[in-house]
């Protein structure tokens, strides 16, 4: 199953979720694209969303609004729709409207192969020039020989005192087992989640194994208003 965690009250960008994108809120249109690859759920903040939702025929349940960050959210979730331990959730970010769905599809089947495997998570990435890199709000992973993340960052990772050009920048999609997420709910390890603010550096400290999946993407995750404008700009839509 796919979850979409749904906040309403972003802290960077104040209902985000609800901005208009080809005529449908965000969250519904990231919703509406991830249901071409699996059944979806989202959970929200605010009865307000559980409503949107209900007139798209989306499924979506009513969560804490006291949660610390969406993995959080997707654990209530998975709890009060009863799914089971062994069941694979992927975790689709309400603010990726325009994330493909064959990348979807190919990370669902990654996921999947790598869990049962026996990696805690599975996370993506794509490939970024300098440039690209330099900026703080695209984070970057570096991975080990087996392409496992050995540590995501703001900062430009690798640090280039030799020549580095290609840069690995994460985006920000996960897949877990129910019983995973509920373990990584209840990590204390978060010294450097709170440092970086991201949480995936939560598994990354505790010593679990994320594996991650190359994709190729010309999505753009809506963090700030500025990436609203440039989404606007490149897939042709009015804000």
């Amino acid at each position: 199953m796919i979850i979409i965690p749904a906040r309403l009250a972003s802290t960077r960008f104040e209902h985000k979720i609800l901005r208009t994108i080809d005529g449908v809120p965000m969250f519904i249109k990231t919703a509406l694209n991830a249901s071409k690859a699996d059944d979806v759920l989202v959970a929200c903040d605010d009865e307000k969303v559980v409503q949107i939702a209900g007139k798209f025929g989306i499924k979506a349940v009513l969560t804490s609004q006291n949660h610390e960050s969406g993995t959080d959210r997707l654990n209530e979730a998975a709890t009060k729709f009863g799914l089971k331990n062994d069941e694979i959730i992927i975790n689709v970010q309400a603010d990726e409207p325009f994330f493909e769905t064959e990348n979807l599809l190919k990370f669902k089947e990654f996921a999947n192969r790598c869990i049962k495997n026996g990696a805690f998570m599975a996370s993506c990435y794509k490939l970024a020039n300098k440039e690209e890199a330099t900026n703080p709000n695209l984070v970057k992973v570096v991975l080990d020989n087996t392409q496992n993340a050995i540590y995501f960052s703001r900062s430009l990772i690798p640090y280039p005192r030799s020549q580095c050009e290609i840069y690995k920048a994460h985006i920000g999609i996960y897949a877990y087992s129910v019983a995973s997420l509920k373990e990584f709910c209840s990590m204390d390890s978060k010294y450097l989640e709170n440092i970086e603010k991201l949480e995936q550096l939560r598994a990354i400290q505790s010593g679990k194994k994320i594996a991650m999946c190359e994709i190729k993407t010309s999505s753009i995750g809506i963090d700030t208003l500025e990436d609203l404008e440039a989404a606007a700009a490149k897939f042709g839509f009015k804000i």
